[in-house]
C-alpha cells in the first residue's frame, strides 16, 4: 500500500501549501485537504467564538471524517497511491478542547470517539512548528477575509496547545519541523530538505 502522511501545525503555519508542493515528490499521490472556506460558521465563529464554537467544530468533525473514509476506501482500491493531507483527524479534540464549554466537549468527545474509530491512521505525520510573531506574519500575508480578525491571542492560545497535544502524541510516527527559517514556497532548497526529512522517516 502507498504511504499515508498527515501534515499539521497551527494555523497559518503552511500546512497546505507544503503539502501541494511535495505531491510531485510522492508521486502517484493524491492530496486531501481540508474544507475551511465551505464551512459557513467560520467567519462569524472568529467574530464570536463562544456562540458559534460547537457549530464550527462540528461541521468540521464531520467534513474531516467523510474525507478520512474517503482515504480508507482509495487505500483498499489504490494499492500504489500515496496521500498526502493537510490535516490530522485529532487535531480536532485541540481546537475542541480551546474552545467548547464543558458541555459542549464533552458531547464532542463522544462523537470523536465514534467516529475517529473508523478512520486510518497515518504512516507519518509532520508536525510544522513555527512561533506566534512568524505565524500572524503568514496569516497577514495571505489575507483569508474570515481570517482578518483572529486575536493574537488566540493564535498563541492555539500554538501552546499544540505544542502539547504533540509532546505526547504517540499514536504514529511523528517529525517536527522547525519552520520559523524555512520558507519552503519560495526556496526550493528549503522544500528538498523537507521532502528529504519525510523520506528519510518513511524509511
Amino acid at each position: 500500500m502507498g504511504y499515508f502522511i498527515a501534515i499539521e501545525g497551527t494555523i497559518g503555519v503552511g500546512k497546505t501549501s507544503l503539502a501541494r508542493l511535495l505531491q510531485p515528490r510522492f508521486a502517484p499521490a493524491r492530496l486531501m485537504l481540508e474544507v475551511v472556506e465551505e464551512n459557513p460558521f467560520l467567519s462569524d465563529f472568529y467574530s464570536d467564538r463562544a456562540r458559534y464554537a460547537f457549530q464550527t467544530q462540528i461541521f468540521f468533525l464531520l467534513s474531516r471524517y467523510r474525507q478520512q473514509l474517503d482515504i480508507l476506501d482509495a487505500q483498499q482500491r489504490a494499492n500504489k497511491v500515496n496521500f498526502l493531507s493537510d490535516y490530522l483527524l485529532a487535531k480536532d479534540r485541540i481546537f475542541a478542547s480551546l474552545n467548547l464549554d464543558p458541555v459542549e466537549l464533552d458531547m464532542h468527545a463522544r462523537l470523536y470517539a465514534i467516529l475517529s474509530a473508523h478512520v486510518p491512521t497515518p504512516d507519518l505525520v509532520v508536525y510544522l512548528r513555527a512561533s506566534v510573531d512568524v505565524l500572524m506574519q503568514r496569516i497577514h500575508m495571505r489575507d483569508r477575509s474570515f481570517e482578518r480578525e483572529i486575536p493574537r491571542q488566540y493564535i498563541s492560545d492555539l500554538n501552546r496547545a499544540y505544542e502539547a497535544f504533540f509532546a505526547a502524541y504517540t499514536a504514529a510516527p511523528l517529525l517536527v519541523i522547525d519552520t520559523n527559517d524555512l520558507d519552503f514556497v519560495s526556496r526550493p532548497a528549503d522544500l528538498d530538505l523537507i521532502s528529504q526529512r519525510i523520506h528519510e522517516s518513511l524509511k
